[in-house]
């Protein structure tokens, strides 16, 4: 039979299956022909034909209708296709290798392979036969094939059993070395996708929040590596848990055939997901994880053997896992009692220290009466001993209003010492500490951003019989809190610590008496010189004057009887000059004893203070000063001792006039500052040192050096007028500076 090709490649469009076969017309065929025809038809086995074209292509010519039925594709929807057109990509590239391998050896070939049709895998037992033309050429390749796909899956479940049982040895292996639980998870993830040939297998851990953890990952898909990615489904609710829960588990061959929710197809096809298998693990009771294998690309028709081996698989992992939650619970107790033991030696050690510097500070306050000394070496002790970050001890106030860090050894912290708060700031803090207890909390530090550092503080109240003093202040680095044991040995320091400053608080007190009593005497004798001084001189001036007077009063002198006004005019002034000292000392002494209480009476100040002012114009206007008076709008009244007041305005402003010099100014203004009214008087032109400052309300104080105008006083104005301040309630100071110096008067409302 001589068939050129290309003219069978024009046949294929007339004639029927049978006759492409043998290439003649069925009535032109001996009976021996029409015996292989009629077994083309019904033969139980597959046979299909395959033309060989020129240039060493190869086209489908017909199948017979066992095939057809075998592999789902009509014999007239095959023919003229080629093995791409039907196959996938790599079950048509085995293909053609097959086919080109019968042509190039001219000869009958047989050979075994799985395709996959329709995406159902099958296993099939090929034979090959070429069938050549006149010049040898091999134009065409007559196929029968065997369905081996029963015989194959039985190997294959023989096969897996095996592996499997190996697998589950290997497991119950390593749990009985007491291999570490990831590991094992690894290596059971890696051997189960071999076993099973499939893309993905993953374990994932469920987390509190209800996601999950990959916490083992065996893949070959080209997808991004999912191991350790903390990973949640958004349809995984409290339904599909409670799925789970109940031991069920989830076969899903085809994500888009197994009706499941479109945002839990999206979710699995995010992941590269096509076909899943999922089955829980419980170490006990509760769920832990899941295993799951998976096919990425392709529907997967998942065994029932397979389920089967997920299952055991499951429960030798949660045997693993609780054996693995067993030894870390004994590995948590073993560390847990050596962490305790390790403690109490701790713990002895630190008593035993504590123990020495209590004897240690007994020996220095039995040695030393210096408060200092005692206690800034303790806060250094103690902040070693106890390894803190700073140790502070702060002292009351005597109203128990304020509290100052007086006190202090820190090593990376800011500096606190010298640092006064008020107690009302932080009642929920000094409430217990002045009721005589011990606090401790934890506090965050301000000025440690971005990183926030949180510190664990203690406070331990200083205090003996006759009422409390302060507080020990300790601050740890870290956020644990302070043993029973180290308050219990802080409480003894606090108490030793009430007895160093007791003992100095006496100390002080009899030395500052033993100073204001030195104080006075030589106050009241520098007083009484001064005093003797000072009424001397007036009286010297009138004996003087008098003694002219006599002298110009005689007959040998009568021409110069001009003089005896101006010497009646010195005995007038220094008898006033002498009055008005007297009095002086008189109200310093009445002040300076138990003054009865001040007449109040509402005033206005801005109309109060003008005539005042205004009586000073011509003084000013005489000595080229200038005045001025500025009162606040809507100042309210203030009540006061009109004489008082009126009084220390007026030597305020006679101290101004008398030490400015010509062209300078005197201003007075009144404010309402906060609760109360705040007068000042303001000169330009003279500028006080510090020291002339700190004497300027000292009796008999004189500055002459800064006196242009030489006009006479008996010294006290200045210590009259603080003294009155005092008794109307208010406070006085003075500043100078940038060549003015301003007195400030305050009265509280």
């Amino acid at each position: 039979m001589n068939i050129n090709p290309a003219e069978s490649t024009m046949e294929l469009r007339k004639l029927s299956p049978p006759q492409i076969l043998f290439g003649t017309e069925l009535d032109e065929k001996s009976s021996s022909e029409q015996f292989l025809l009629s077994m083309y038809d019904s033969v139980q086995a597959s046979i299909f034909v395959v033309d060989v074209l020129e240039d060493k292509d190869f086209r489908y010519v017909a199948l017979n209708p066992t095939h057809e039925r075998w592999i789902g594709i009509r014999s007239d929807d095959l023919r003229g296709k080629k093995p791409e057109d039907i196959l996938s990509p790599i079950d048509a590239a085995k293909v053609r290798q097959h086919y080109a391998d019968c042509v190039r050896f001219g000869k009958t070939i047989s050979y075994e392979q799985c395709l996959q049709f329709q995406g159902i895998p099958t296993w099939w037992s090929t034979t090959l036969t070429p069938l050549k033309d006149a010049n040898s050429r091999v134009y065409r390749l007559i196929g029968t094939s065997s369905n081996i796909t029963p015989v194959k899956q039985a190997e294959q479940a023989v096969g897996l059993q095996a592996e499997r049982e190996q697998l589950l040895e290997a497991i119950a292996r390593r749990i009985h070395e007491s291999v570490e639980l990831e590991t094992n998870l690894h290596q059971t993830a890696i051997a189960l996708r071999q076993l099973l040939n499939c893309d993905r297998v993953l374990i994932y851990r469920f987390q509190a929040d209800g996601s999950g953890i990959i916490i083992a990952e065996s893949s070959v898909a080209p997808s991004d590596p999912l191991l350790g990615k903390n990973i949640t489904d958004p349809c995984f609710n409290d339904k599909h848990r409670e799925h789970y829960g109940r031991g069920c588990i989830q076969v899903v061959e085809d994500i888009y055939a197994a009706g499941l929710h479109p945002c839990h197809i999206d979710f699995l096809a995010s992941l590269q997901i096509r076909a899943n298998l999922v089955v829980p693990i419980f170490p006990e009771q509760d769920m832990w994880g899941l295993l799951i294998a998976q096919h990425c690309h392709q529907p997967r028709q998942w065994q029932q053997t397979e389920t089967d081996l997920l299952k055991q698989l499951a429960t030798q992992i949660g045997i693993a896992i609780q054996q693995a939650e067993l030894r870390q619970q004994l590995q948590n107790l073993q560390d847990k009692m050596e962490l305790q033991k390790q403690k109490y030696r701790n713990q002895l050690q630190q008593v035993r220290k504590f123990e020495a510097l209590v004897r240690g500070m007994t020996e220095q306050i039995r040695d030393s009466l210096d408060e200092t000394q005692v206690l800034q070496t303790l806060t250094q002790k103690l902040a070693e001993l106890l390894n803190l970050e700073r140790c502070q001890i702060e002292l009351y106030s005597a109203c128990q209003t304020l509290v100052t860090i007086t006190y202090e050894y820190t090593i990376n912290l800011p500096h606190c010492q010298g640092l006064t708060r008020q107690i009302s700031n932080r009642l929920e803090v000094y409430q217990p500490l002045l009721q005589k207890q011990p606090l401790q909390f934890l506090e965050i530090v301000p000025g440690w951003q971005p990183k926030l550092l949180v510190m664990s503080q203690m406070a331990c109240p200083i205090f003996d019989t006759q009422g409390i003093l302060g507080n020990i202040w300790l601050t740890k680095p870290t956020q644990e809190a302070f043993e029973e044991f180290e308050v219990e040995l802080v409480q003894q320091v606090a108490n030793e610590c009430a007895i160093a400053i007791r003992q100095a608080q006496l100390y002080k007190q009899t030395q500052t008496q033993l100073k204001e009593l030195e104080k006075g005497d030589r106050l009241k004798n520098q007083f009484l010189r001064t005093l003797s001084q000072e009424l001397r001189t007036p009286i010297t001036s009138i004996s003087l004057a008098v003694q002219t007077l006599e002298s110009v009063l005689t007959p040998a002198e009568i021409s110069e009887i001009e003089i005896v006004p101006q010497l009646l005019q010195i005995l007038h002034n220094e008898c006033g000059r002498e009055s008005k000292l007297i009095n002086d000392l008189l109200t310093l002494t009445y002040l300076e004893a138990e003054p009865d209480p001040p007449t109040l009476i509402a005033i206005d100040l801005q109309s109060w203070l003008h005539p005042i002012i205004e009586s000073f114009r011509d003084l000013t206007n005489c000595q080229r000063q200038q005045l001025n008076l500025i009162v606040d709008h809507g100042l309210p009244p203030l009540e006061t001792d009109i004489t008082d007041l009126e009084r220390i305005v007026t030597e305020l402003l006679n101290h101004a006039c008398k030490y400015t010099p010509a062209g300078e100014s005197i201003r007075v203004s009144a404010h309402l500052i906060g609760d109360a009214v705040e007068l000042n008087i303001t000169n330009s032109g003279i500028e006080l040192t510090s020291n002339e400052l700190s004497q300027i309300f000292e009796p008999f104080y004189h500055l002459d050096k800064h006196d242009p105008w030489k006009h006479s006083g008996t010294g006290l104005e200045l210590a009259l007028v603080q003294k009155m301040v005092r008794h109307l309630g208010g406070s006085i100071y003075v500043k100078s500076a940038a060549g003015q110096t301003t007195f400030t008067v305050k009265f509280p409302f």
